[in-house]
């Protein structure tokens, strides 16, 4: 163990975390085999048959959404955003405000077809109403019970319940309802196992890269499989595996310079689990470079973390704190030397970011990111204390604080700068100002769904 600076009579915390599964000569060694040419020309022939079908205006609309849906699935839908928009643009006409789709005034149109077309609707942002449910209600106003006999309408009802907004009742009741009858229901082993699929976590809720993986075993038992489909999601899934592992090993090779996994025996050391995250925000070919430096966001907030949650001593946590606040090199003469490593090595990988966009995008954006990162250390801190001094907050008073110390803020800022073209003056107005609503949603979303996690492991220690 690295030894401290306090003098203060008191005993450091530690946690005997378990060594990483994914050691760096693991990673070193991956094998790539899936970037030969001749499949690269295979993908690109089919991509052109795929877009005729999507693009085929003789086809029946119904058809079109289910292939829609299947794309989406198989994790193929990057190639095809114009495509599917063109598509959903011919098939919704708006007419005072609302999109109108004729499936949706036919009396015989099935749950399946409309709550299809209601949720690739919301999922592209097109303005939809609940009330297309209301055809299958009773006179009061529940779902009716012959639903039940429908698997592919539960199904896709269930799917649809989860795109609803606030206040939406029906659609609350509609997820009640599609929940309840699909539980248990006597099926064939394979539509058992898209029940249980759904039921284990709603599509909404799911990592595109894994229900891809997992999509593409399933619709190749189906007998409807289109097989040029298959063909061209299993050669694109292993071509888009085989840059992802080359990405792995240069953040391996990253992380293994920079060396803190080695020299701080206290920390998490979880590059595997901090790429594997980032992919699974954006697993898309074009996003390398954003994945790339999330990764080395994620890590430097996982070390920082346990530095203020296991291994730091108050005072030292205050200079450390302090430290980002000024960002100055000299600061980092005031601190221990463990946190002299965790310092430097936020210090210049924060910059080396910083200087990158700058090269490419003209705008400096040191600033925002210390800024960024000195909030997050304040709310460490905070939590510090309230631990040390034996302290339990009001709820209001966690809350306000882990808005901050989730760093869903501080990735926000990040991601804005690494996927946005052109930085304007406004954004960067409103970054110096109050966090945006959805910055600030999102960043509960994830505090609540961490914590909810973490309480699990706890009650199980």
């Amino acid at each position: 163990m690295v030894e401290g600076y306090s003098q203060q009579p008191f005993e450091r915390r530690s946690v005997c975390y378990q060594p990483t599964d994914w050691n760096s000569d693991f990673v070193k060694y991956l094998k790539n085999h899936n970037n030969d040419e001749i499949q690269k020309q295979r993908a690109e022939k089919l991509k052109g048959e795929v877009r005729a079908m999507i693009g085929d205006t003789d086809a029946n609309s119904l058809t079109i959404l289910q292939l829609i849906d299947d794309i989406q699935r198989l994790g193929l839908s990057y190639h095809f955003e114009k495509d599917i928009t063109r598509a959903l643009d011919r098939m919704f006409l708006c007419v005072n405000g609302t999109n109108v789709w004729s499936v949706w005034t036919q009396q015989k149109s099935t749950v399946h077809a409309i709550a299809l077309g209601f949720r690739l609707c919301r999922q592209y942002g097109y303005e939809v109403s609940q009330d297309v449910f209301k055809r299958f209600n009773d006179e009061n106003g529940n779902f009716v019970e012959s639903l039940s006999k429908d698997t592919k309408g539960l199904l896709s009802l269930y799917e649809a319940s989860y795109f609803s907004f606030e206040g939406e009742k029906l659609m609350e009741e509609a997820k009640v309802f599609t929940t309840k009858y699909l539980k248990g229901k006597m099926v064939n082993e394979d539509v058992e196992e898209q029940i249980n699929h759904a039921l284990e976590m709603p599509l909404q809720h799911r990592m595109l890269r894994l229900e891809a993986r997992w999509y593409i075993e399933a619709y190749g038992k189906r007998k409807d499989a289109n097989h040029l489909l298959l063909e061209m999601v299993k050669l694109e899934f292993n071509m888009v595996q085989s840059m992802l592992q080359e990405e792995l090993k240069d953040m391996s090779r990253w992380w293994e310079d920079i060396g803190l996994g080695k020299m701080l025996s206290f920390i998490r050391d979880r590059l595997m689990e901090c790429y594997f995250w980032k992919v699974g925000m954006i697993f898309e070919p074009k996003y390398s470079d954003c994945r790339k430096s999330l990764t080395k966001l994620a890590a430097l907030v996982t070390t920082i973390d346990d530095v203020y949650d296991v291994y730091g001593l108050l005072d030292e946590l205050e200079l450390f704190t302090a430290a980002v606040n000024r960002w100055d090199i000299e600061a980092v003469e005031t601190l221990p030397d463990y946190m002299k490593l965790c310092f430097l090595a936020l210090y210049n990988t924060t910059n080396e970011m910083a200087y990158d966009i700058l090269k490419r995008k003209r705008v400096n954006i040191i600033p925002h990111l210390q800024r960024a990162w000195a909030d997050l250390c304040k709310t460490f801190l905070k939590e510090a204390k309230w631990c040390s001094n034996r302290e339990t907050p009001t709820f209001k008073a966690y809350l306000d604080n882990a808005l901050v110390s989730a760093s869903g803020v501080l990735i926000s800022v990040y991601v804005y700068f690494l996927l946005t073209e052109t930085i304007t003056k406004e954004a960067l107005e409103c970054l110096e100002k109050n966090y945006h609503p959805l910055v600030e949603c999102s960043s509960l979303i994830l505090r609540f769904s961490n914590d909810l996690a973490t309480s699990k492991v706890c009650n199980l220690c």
